[in-house]
């Protein structure tokens, strides 16, 4: 059997009488595309912050590649091959979209800003940085102010400076919000073009999107996990079906 990239045990997180997160766990397999779905406030963004290492838990332990996680700073997971994209978009909008992904490629060989003014020539960083542009379909835009690029874009740019980290497990926080059909449709097609070859834990209310894109899904209310299975089987399942897809499973799918 394989043995999983990420493992979730018993991860509780509260705010003051308010329980964010009750117990909840999961297993993410190596390069497997893992959706976590739910109703607001099912404790969605409390689950993936806390592996992100921006939450502390207050019980349950966090696994990655076989280490215990639970307690390492936010800052020390990328070097572990943990990388994050956020709901809103989180680029330097004067700096072009090749300076963006150069600044990440710099910073994942650990770069700082003290040596960007001569980073932003070096062939070294913008070589790899360009051919991330080009794997999320930006190639023709590298030279482009990131400011002037569509919203999806610039969605695309910061998946490019995500990549550009050499992640093995890529946390998604709603990918495809504030997209329209269009920007949605091509952002689900190169993220699954990434299945098998980096592991992503996506949060998505687009069900069009979660379907097209897990390979398993977790099912979150009040906290707690209370299925995960296929999409299959998601579908079929009672529990969920009444809890959130609604009785007749019909509503998101």
């Amino acid at each position: 059997m394989i043995e999983p990239l990420l493992s979730l045990d018993g991860l509780t997180k509260s705010y003051g009488a308010v329980v964010a997160c009750n117990g909840a766990g999961l297993q993410i397999a190596p390069g497997e595309a893992h959706a976590v779905i739910g109703p607001n406030g099912a404790g969605k963004t409390t689950l993936i912050g806390m592996v992100a290492g921006e939450l502390r838990p207050d019980s349950g332990w966090i696994k990655f590649a076989g280490r215990d996680i639970t307690r390492l700073p936010v800052q020390d997971r990328p070097a572990l091959g943990l990388a994050r994209s956020f709901q809103i978009t989180s680029v330097f909008p004067r700096f072009s979209a090749l300076d963006n992904v150069a600044l990440a490629v710099q910073a994942q060989a650990g770069g700082n800003f003290g040596s960007w003014r001569d980073a932003r020539q070096d062939a070294d960083l913008r070589a790899p940085a360009l051919a991330c542009l080009e794997r999320v379909g930006l190639g023709a835009r590298a030279e482009i102010p990131a400011r002037v690029l569509a919203h999806g874009e610039q969605r695309q740019l910061e998946l490019a400076m995500v990549l550009a980290s050499k992640p093995r497990l890529v946390l998604l926080d709603e990918p495809t919000a504030g997209m329209g059909r269009e920007d949605s449709a091509r952002m689900v097609a190169l993220l699954a073009g990434l299945r098998g070859e980096v592991a992503m834990l996506l949060v998505e209310h687009d069900m069009d999107a979660v379907f097209a894109l897990a390979e398993r899904i977790s099912v979150m209310l009040g906290g707690r996990v209370i299925a995960t299975g296929t999409p299959a089987e998601i579908r079929a399942d009672v529990q969920v079906r009444r809890a959130y897809l609604g009785e007749d499973g019909a509503e998101p799918c």
